[in-house]
């Protein structure tokens, strides 16, 4: 693939998060938990993970990051959001370099969504100077193996397809 194809395709997948953000910012979630999400533009980091390498991948986590909370967020929200995201981005990418022949993308999701709850609850005690709120962490736990399930089972069927469209992208 040519360098050009490849930025449009990084791009694309960077647009494609944001617009999934926005999306997941205007629903509703009927979580018990508060500040849980669905994790919707993490969808495009699963399928990044399977299609492009790792610095490419890291780009888009961070460039998503950045440009979502340009978009709406604030400073404590770009904080939750950078530290969740690149911790559940390495700790995806170990998983599925270590896990390659065992763990496919639901599993490296699930992985995921935990350790961006972990990274957003580590975040969070500092801000707020109190290490219970690591209590907190089980019952999101839950929601965030949910989220992962869902948006694991979503990646593994798209993977294929984003597969396809970057193979007719080669020269």
């Amino acid at each position: 693939m040519s360098k050009t194809r490849k930025l449009t395709f990084i791009s694309l997948l960077v647009a494609q998060a944001l617009v999934l953000h926005v999306i997941e910012r205007a629903i509703p979630v009927p979580f018990i938990t508060p500040g849980a999400k669905l994790g919707l533009a993490n969808l495009v980091t699963v399928i990044a993970l399977y299609t492009f390498g790792f610095k490419e991948t890291f780009a888009i986590v961070v460039l998503r990051i950045i440009m979502a909370a340009l978009l709406g967020g604030s400073l404590s929200s770009f904080l939750y959001s950078i530290a969740g995201g690149i911790l559940s981005f390495f700790v995806m990418f170990v998983v599925m370099q270590l896990g390659e022949e065992n763990v496919s993308a639901i599993g490296v999701s699930v992985a995921g969504a935990v350790f961006h709850n972990i990274g957003q609850v580590l975040v969070a005690s500092m801000i707020v100077q109190n290490i219970r709120i690591v209590s907190y962490l089980p019952v999101l736990m839950v929601a965030g193996l949910g989220t992962g399930i869902f948006i694991g089972l979503t990646a593994r069927y798209l993977i294929t397809y984003v597969k396809k469209l970057i193979s007719y992208g080669i020269n």
